[in-house]
């Protein structure tokens, strides 16, 4: 009996101790970074360098962090959705230039209340991904933010054709799903989902 007991006793002993050293591990990097987190109230350990960042890397989430994954899930996703808009205005949209006042001319335009009644059952977001798609010089209106009823009148014209602008977004889709692919390979996955 003692000896199994012992032997029991041990390895709660292991258990246990691993675990306290991997709580320090932790605790000792997350003193580490809050000595060089210039946001960090701790004043005792201020005296380190400060970190050095790039303009390419200011603002951005660390490399292989659960940030940067989500960050790319998140291109990946609005692109999804700026792509979707564009095709309804391509469906239901009429063409900017009669094919006689302007041949090839793919761009469409759309009313804002024609598109906030189609896209309404597809999303609830059509203004901010209008918003979205202007940033990305995919389409333009009047105006800062568009409102329903008051601003049904309003225009939306895609400014590049259909094509082009699948492109484009087709583009930024598979950089960003690149971008994941390599993260995960080379960190782990830290999070679930299909974004593929």
């Amino acid at each position: 009996m003692s000896a199994c007991v012992n032997e029991r006793v041990y390895r709660q002993e292991a258990g246990l101790k691993s675990k306290v050293a991997l709580f320090n591990n932790f605790a000792d990097n997350h003193t580490k970074k809050q000595a060089v987190n210039p946001f960090s109230n701790d004043k005792c350990v201020s005296n380190l360098p400060k970190p050095k960042i790039s303009k390419e890397d200011y603002g951005r989430p660390a490399k292989g962090s659960l940030s940067e994954q989500r960050a790319f899930k998140a291109t990946i996703q609005v692109c999804k959705e700026m792509l979707q808009l564009c095709e309804v205005i391509e469906q239901c949209g009429e063409p900017l230039f009669l094919p006689h006042e302007k041949d090839n001319d793919g761009r469409k335009v759309i009313s804002f209340g024609n598109l906030f009644s189609i896209y309404q059952g597809i999303s609830d977001k059509v203004v901010g991904m209008l918003i979205r798609a202007r940033k990305h010089q995919l389409v333009d209106f009047e105006g800062e933010c568009l409102f329903q009823r008051r601003d049904d009148h309003v225009p939306i014209i895609t400014l590049k054709s259909y094509k082009q602008i699948y492109q484009i977004l087709k583009e930024k889709i598979d950089t960003a799903a690149q971008q994941l692919k390599e993260s995960i390979a080379t960190y782990g996955e830290l999070d679930t989902g299909n974004y593929f």
